[in-house]
């Protein structure tokens, strides 16, 4: 018989051999952040100011304990050996070795990277990466960029480069990085540098290879070290764990080699042993300063090849390199550069076949771009708690504030892992929630690394023994909503539909350590044991009238709908992983009845404890007041709306092959109708199939008409997370004669919660708008035809839910799009930007965006959970097979 088999291209072939690793990953790719200064694990500070204990300014200075930072920039998966490129325009005061941005206390709206970067592609395998960076000809605004935020209040807009003016005339190069795998231990690197600019301009380009100080804590052996070869054009870069590695580079007269360690002369004013520092390369480039001393060195753990260009009006600048574990005598033969055009076709082949086929190149382009900075987003995170909090950095004293303050009941935490961050500048270390919706993009291309990221936030050396998972190394211990069970569905499903097979393994796998984290929530959480939960921010920020994770006072006590609403989702979650693992072990099936009675439980709850206001059709946050007095915080945000999330739709199939868990069921459905209790379920015999719901129909359709309401919820790139109703109507309560107040913020965040850089008041976020869609497109699935909601709400245009959930979709891919003039609502003030016939492909995947207009907000790489758009994208493409997106 003929072979069926579906013919796998390079890359799949790639990523077959790789699922059979314990850790599905390249030994090389990006995984070196792109700011290590400003975070928790480099802050020694006696009150935790980790932003001026370890400013940008000590960055090219003082050595790194945790990890390393670069521009366009590799590593090891242990960030032992790092490469990345260092440029000179000839009139900055330092060289461009990473990118700059701003402290949280130094913008009006919190920590900000200021720079033009963009993730163009990648591989899952790395064997085909590119990074584009747009370095400014002129002197770098560095000042301008800081006294103009610190001057401007919260109420104005950010100062953003372009703002500056420095990008006005093309006055810039495009450093063009480009990485292509030989095999896995042989890595060509292609700079291109183009002129922009009507004139001829200077460049210096670095090219930096140099090794992480670890010897510093003394935690390796021996002292790794890059040293000259007795062959021109080549180093050897030798480490008692990675082994042996070579660079390979054009012939210069000009190479430097220092050491990886801190100017203590320069930052503290105490003698530096040798002149050999982190930041030699500076002075010598710029100052001249113990240039020769450098040069004449044969080996360091920091080294560079030096390249004075000019390069002419529009003309390109090309600069190849080599890192390889082999020794070559011709490391840039004749096929060298045949390589670059091969991985290149390889990805288009890869995405080709995993990318719908009857979408527009725009589409194609968004998709591409937003899972590349998915890929890119990888990095090396090191953190071990313990270590960190009992030993001292040798610049500052150990203090009882650092022993028992931030992280302190985390010692048994020790991360030393490559996980997927929400941004490798603005966010360089991950967050439990986020990474949950990371791994369901991240499942487009590679499901394996996406189970493996899951599977690990959940192993012994993140999660709690008590069963609470690690939030963000800023406070481990605040609360993120529990959407791992839903993304471990999620992946699941994913998977299936591409290979028609479920890893059910998976899920057995996941499913227990769900289990543990359920019962911390439900003891840790649910106070009263009513069934009503708290959990402080939830990752919403500054989404309360007061910061949710403070408590006012002895006497109250918030009782959160989002709290409950995602517990409520928890429990069903796992009542379908637990059903899907029955279908197949029906050792499982009491568990899916355990789950499916104790989400009855919490629906019930959520419905007939106060938190539904019948006037207002929405769910409230409830406090308890001193004397047993409740009020109701009427506040319409994503808060009532997350009562939508919990929703499954059973095949009555299932249930014939699942009797018990039917028996139950019905045993249940009976008792609690037959004693008035409250039952959410809906039933569709003629279409065998049940609805279990957080909420019955009736509160569906009354959320439904604010959702969908263009003065509330409904912007034109999707749902707000707070309703513009509270533009024209402020909520405001006193308590304890305090007055709290909360208005429509569409833009950036006018509050300090959480230090003011993210807004949940107004703005639309990717990750709440693809669960509403989720949710709906279940509900649609259950009433099919025979519910019709009125689209937009006062339009009187009535349609059915699965075309809800079609044009919501079409409603954020608007963000990101070209409309009729050439733009994008991303971009907003600057279009004319991106307009430029080189930078028309380009594109930012931020936080959030802008409540009225769609422009970008918050962080502008924000390729974790912002990449759900290629999904959507995949998903619309999918349901309108027929249609040309």
């Amino acid at each position: 018989m003929p072979n069926l088999q579906p013919v796998m291209n390079a890359e799949e072939k790639r990523l077959k051999e790789n699922s059979a690793k314990k850790v599905p990953l390249e030994q090389w790719g990006p995984y070196l952040s792109e700011r290590q200064w400003g975070t928790v694990r480099e802050d020694y500070s006696t009150n935790g100011d980790a932003w001026n204990y370890f400013p940008f300014h000590h960055a090219a200075s003082r050595a790194y304990r945790w990890g390393e930072d670069g521009l366009c920039g590799i590593s090891d998966f242990f960030g032992n050996l790092c490469f990345g490129i260092t440029l000179w325009n000839g009139k900055d005061n330092i060289l461009k070795e990473r990118l700059f941005g701003l402290g949280n206390s130094d913008g009006n709206h919190g920590e900000d990277v200021k720079e033009l970067y963009y993730y163009l592609d990648n591989l899952p395998t790395h064997y085909y990466m590119q990074m584009l960076y747009k370095y400014p000809q002129q002197a770098f605004p560095y000042e301008q960029l800081i006294q103009e935020n610190k001057n401007r209040s919260k109420l104005e807009p950010e100062y953003e480069i372009l703002d500056t003016g420095i990008f006005d005339s093309n006055e810039y190069f495009d450093v063009l990085v480009t990485y292509a795998k030989l095999n896995k231990n042989d890595i060509g690197i292609k700079i291109e540098i183009t002129n922009r600019a009507a004139n001829a301009a200077q460049l210096t380009l670095m090219p930096t290879l140099w090794f992480f100080n670890r010897w510093q804590s003394k935690v390796t052996d021996k002292k790794p070290v890059i040293k000259l070869t007795n062959k021109p054009g080549v180093v050897k870069a030798l480490h008692e764990r990675l082994g042996n590695y070579y660079l390979y580079y054009p012939e210069t007269n000009l190479c430097l080699f220092t050491e990886n360690e801190t100017n203590t002369e320069k930052l503290f004013g105490i003698p530096n042993a040798s002149p050999l520092v982190k930041d030699a390369f500076h002075d010598a480039i710029i100052y001249n300063k113990n240039k020769e001393l450098l040069a004449t060195q044969k080996s360091g753990t920091k080294f560079s090849p030096v390249y004075a260009y000019v390069i002419q009006s529009g003309e390109t600048q090309t600069t190849y390199l080599r890192l390889s574990s082999s020794v070559l005598q011709h490391p840039f033969g004749s096929n060298f550069e045949q390589l670059f055009v091969n991985r290149k076709a390889e990805a288009d082949e890869f995405y080709q076949d995993i990318l719908p086929k009857h979408i527009s190149d725009d589409l194609k382009n968004i998709q591409r771009q937003a899972l590349a900075g998915l890929l890119w987003s990888k990095q090396f995170y090191y953190y071990d708690a313990e270590r960190w909090l009992q030993e001292g950095d040798g610049i500052t004293a150990l203090s009882w504030q650092r022993t028992y303050g931030r992280n302190s009941e985390w010692q048994h935490l020790k991360n030393q892992d490559i996980i997927l961050m929400p941004d490798k500048w603005e966010y360089p270390w991950y967050a439990a929630w986020d990474l949950a919706f990371h791994c369901v993009a991240m499942a487009m291309v590679d499901t394996n690394f996406a189970k493996h990221q899951l599977t690990l936030i959940m192993r012994e050396w993140y999660m709690k023994p008590d069963g609470q998972l690690p939030a963000y190394e800023w406070h481990f211990s605040d609360v993120n909503p529990p959407v791992q069970a839903w993304s471990a569905l999620q992946i699941y499903h994913i998977e299936k539909a591409k290979t028609g097979k479920g890893d059910t393994r998976f899920l057995k796998k996941v499913f227990h350590k769900f289990i543990i984290n359920f019962t911390w929530w439900i003891n840790r959480k649910d106070s009263q044991g009513n069934n009503l939960f708290e959990g402080g921010f939830l990752g919403l920020d500054n989404i309360g009238v007061f910061n949710r994770s403070i408590q006012l006072n002895n006497q109250s006590k918030l009782e959160q709908a989002d709290g409950t609403s995602w517990m409520g989702m928890y429990a069903l979650n796992l009542m379908d992983i637990a059903i899907e693992i029955a279908m197949q072990d029906d050792a499982f099936e009491d568990s899916a009845t355990k789950f499916f009675e104790h989400f009855i439980l919490i629906a019930e709850a959520l419905n007939q404890l106060g938190m539904w206001n019948e006037e207002d059709e929405f769910f409230y946050d409830k406090l308890g007041l001193a004397g047993g007095e409740t009020l109701q915080l009427r506040i319409q945000s994503i808060v009532g709306l997350t009562s939508l999330f919990a929703v499954s739709v059973i095949d009555r199939k299932v249930l014939k092959k699942l009797q018990d868990f039917d028996k139950r069921i019905s045993w249940y459905k009976n008792y609690r109708l037959k004693n008035n209790k409250f039952w959410p379920n809906e039933e569709k015999t003629d279409q065998d199939k049940i609805l279990i719901s957080l909420i019955p129909k009736s509160k569906l359709v009354g959320l439904l008409k604010h959702l969908l309401n263009e003065t509330e919820f409904l912007s034109d790139g999707g749902i707000r997370a707070l309703s513009k109703f509270h533009e024209k109507n402020p909520y405001s309560v006193t308590i304890d004669g305090i007055q709290y107040s909360i208005q429509y913020d569409p833009g950036d965040s006018t509050s300090d919660f959480f230090g003011g850089n993210s807004n949940w008041r107004g703005p639309v976020w990717m990750p709440i708008n693809y669960l509403i869609i989720n949710s709906i497109q279940k509900f649609g699935e259950f009433y099919d035809g025979s519910l019709k909601i009125e689209y937009p709400t006062g339009s009187g245009n009535f349609i059915e839910l699965s075309r809800v959930a079609d044009e919501l979709v079409k409603r954020v891919i608007r963000l990101f799009t070209l409309n009729e003039q050439h733009e994008r609502k991303l971009h907003g003030k600057y279009n004319w930007f991106y307009k430029l016939p080189e930078n028309k492909h380009l594109l930012q995947f931020y936080e959030y965006f802008h409540g009225d207009t769609g422009h970008g907000l918050g962080a502008c790489h924000q390729t974790g959970w912002t990449s759900l758009i290629a999904e959507l994208i995949a998903e619309r493409a999918e349901n309108h097979p027929d249609v040309s997106l």
